[in-house]
């Protein structure tokens, strides 16, 4: 009877694990495909492996994010990926993802990989906190590119640990330092994204690790040597 119970609970923990990651509906909608961009997405990547790929991202962000409820979380029902004829590389806005099939098109390299780090830099837009719009660009920026960081996804073009020129200079400069900062304490990036749902302040980092982020950024580009 008590073997019985126990898989009945199991079976109960896996069907809400599944009923919750199947709660946020995902679209891709192929707008492009008279472009080159456009038909190299949908031979190479694909409406089917993208969809799958933006419900691995939110499992991956809110494991990050250490988002384990609900109530944790932006109340998001669903996400739709746009590949559109524009510039620049994506953008996010009111849940939706507009990926650029001109960048898609005139990617040099393993095309699949970098949208896959894109996707996921992008859906961390749709579930970090951003101070109520006061916290710095480069921070929210940085904060996307740490999660695709830590899903080892950054490309070999990234700058290394301990280059750039200020902490929030953003994406991965600042994921980097934020990298620095998660391994003084496990736990940070999740702390401060916490922290962000309501608003935005530098003392943050002195709540969290007692330095101001500017000793932070001392002491980083220290432990590498300073390199510029």
């Amino acid at each position: 009877m008590a073997k019985l119970t126990h898989t009945l609970c199991l079976f109960l923990v896996i069907f809400l694990a599944v009923q919750e990651s199947s709660a946020v509906d995902y679209t891709v909608t192929n707008r492009a495909l008279s472009t080159a961009g456009g038909v190299r997405f949908r031979d190479q990547i694909g409406a089917v492996y993208a969809r799958q790929t933006l419900d691995k991202a939110t499992q991956f962000i809110w494991s990050v994010f250490q988002q384990n409820t609900p109530s944790d979380r932006k109340s998001v029902q669903s996400v739709t990926l746009f590949v559109d004829d524009m510039g620049g590389v994506a953008y996010t806005s009111n849940n939706e993802i507009h990926l650029s099939a001109s960048y898609v098109g005139n990617y040099s390299g393993d095309v699949k990989t970098e949208v896959t780090g894109v996707l996921y830099h992008e859906m961390t837009h749709v579930w970090q906190w951003n101070g109520n719009g006061q916290a710095p660009g480069g921070l929210i920026e940085g904060v996307a590119d740490y999660v695709r960081l830590k899903a080892n996804l950054g490309p070999s073009h990234w700058v290394k640990p301990g280059q750039g020129d200020k902490w929030d200079h953003g994406y991965d400069v600042t994921a980097r330092f934020l990298d620095y900062c998660n391994g003084l304490k496990h736990g940070f990036v999740a702390d401060l994204n916490k922290l962000l749902r309501n608003g935005y302040s530098d003392q943050f980092f002195v709540q969290l690790l007692g330095k101001t982020v500017d000793q932070l950024w001392k002491d980083y580009k220290a432990k590498y040597g300073n390199i510029s």
